[in-house]
């Protein structure tokens, strides 16, 4: 049999809203296509209660998808009651996680009839002879996670193939908190092990058998391991092995540029310089994404409000720009903070005044974990939901430490 192993969707994902919908639509048609059952290990939806207009995205998805003639169909089901034999089956994520025994999104979309949700139950797809289990745990708090492994019901049969479906964080994934559970913690007897949460694609072993993640159908974080293409994977159950295809998303480029002992005027023109390269490096047909880093120290004399950055962001209309400064020396003393507020420095962004009195503030409250000031700021002065403000604030505090 086929699997089509698809993730990370966010759904209702603000800032690149359409790319979220598009994304996923072309995703999971073309996995319909090529597979006979599909696999989703979590995030379908980017917050816990999706608006009305996300919820009405997600019908739309799987009402077309479940429309489908497969010849595989799901046969057994360990849940409280199953509402389709359509061959798609999922699980929540740490997106769509809420208090246990509350309903979420994904459950929605079962009661709704179109998809099978497996969270702390399997399901088992049979086409001709051959079946296919898949055994579902949805994101969990980390501390949580091996308690629940404990707890879960598995009764695993020989005679079919197996599959353990997680959405969680792994210690050899992200190896800052030896809390996580480490991959070999995993339940044995499996013959394929899938996970979500994480946004690049990745291929592990868990006990001798492939562990997958296919990684987000849509940018989210701006980290350089996004730059890689956004897909899915088939997996064949008959030759073990598994392909991935590439969707038309957005181009990712993260640039990084070292300004060490170099004039505004020239970075500047570095900074434009490797724009345009990233604008010509695009293949597809929607704006790219440029993520320009810059990190030293300027030229003695200069600080680093007289780069305008904010001017370069805005004045490009063929890419979505967005430039961060890393480790750039900041403004420091208290004197040039009052020149700030006293509007004696000309020439200054809102942004730039505000991540000096942000600074400021930390010094006073004697600051002292490694995250990056500037990105944080940037963070915590964001459009985004309260929500996803907490959490990417405590994304680049964790992951810095």
């Amino acid at each position: 049999m086929k699997i089509g192993i698809l993730s990370d969707f966010h759904l209702g994902y603000e800032r690149f809203f359409d790319d979220a919908y598009t994304q996923a639509r072309e995703a999971i048609e073309r996995a319909s296509e090529l597979a006979d059952m599909l696999i989703i290990p979590g995030d379908i939806f980017d917050y816990r209660k999706p608006e009305p207009e996300v919820m009405a995205q997600a019908v739309e998805i799987f009402r077309d998808v479940s429309q489908k003639n497969y010849d595989a169909k799901v046969v057994e089901y360990t849940g409280k009651r199953l509402y389709t034999d359509k061959p798609i089956i999922a699980i929540p994520g740490t997106h769509e996680r809420r208090a246990e025994d509350s309903i979420d999104s994904v459950d929605v979309l079962h009661l709704a009839g179109l998809l099978v949700e497996v969270n702390k139950s399997k399901a088992v797809v049979q086409k001709g002879d051959e079946r296919v289990s898949v055994y579902g745990l949805g994101g969990i708090a980390e501390e949580r996670f091996k308690a629940a492994l404990k707890d879960l019901d598995l009764n695993l049969n020989k005679n079919e193939f197996n599959i353990f479906m997680i959405h969680q964080t792994l210690y050899e994934l992200l190896p800052f908190s030896e809390e996580f559970t480490h991959i070999e913690e995993l339940p044995e007897g499996f013959d394929l092990y899938v996970n979500g949460h994480i946004h690049n694609r990745l291929e592990l072993k868990c006990h001798g058998k492939e562990f997958l993640i296919p990684g987000s159908t849509v940018l989210t974080q701006l980290k350089g391991v996004e730059q890689e293409e956004k897909g899915f994977i088939i997996y064949d159950t008959k030759t073990g092995t598994h392909e991935f295809y590439k969707i038309n998303s957005r181009h990712f480029s993260l640039i990084k540029i070292n300004i060490e002992g170099k004039e505004p005027k020239t970075i500047n023109e570095s900074i434009q310089l490797a724009i345009e390269n990233g604008i010509k490096n695009n293949k597809t047909n929607k704006k790219p994404i440029i993520k320009v880093e810059i990190t030293g120290k300027l030229k003695e004399g200069f600080k680093p409000i007289d780069i305008n950055l904010g001017q370069i962001s805005s004045d490009n209309n063929e890419a979505i720009v967005e430039i961060t400064k890393n480790n750039v020396e900041q403004i420091s003393n208290s004197k040039e903070v009052e020149d700030l507020r006293n509007g004696n420095l000309e020439n200054i962004s809102i942004k730039d005044f505000g991540i000096a009195v942000f600074l400021e503030k930390l010094s006073n409250s004697k600051y002292s974990l490694d995250a990056n000031p500037s990105k944080l700021f940037d963070i915590l002065s964001s459009e985004d939901k309260k929500e996803v403000i907490i959490k990417n604030a405590m994304d680049e505090i964790f992951s810095s430490n």
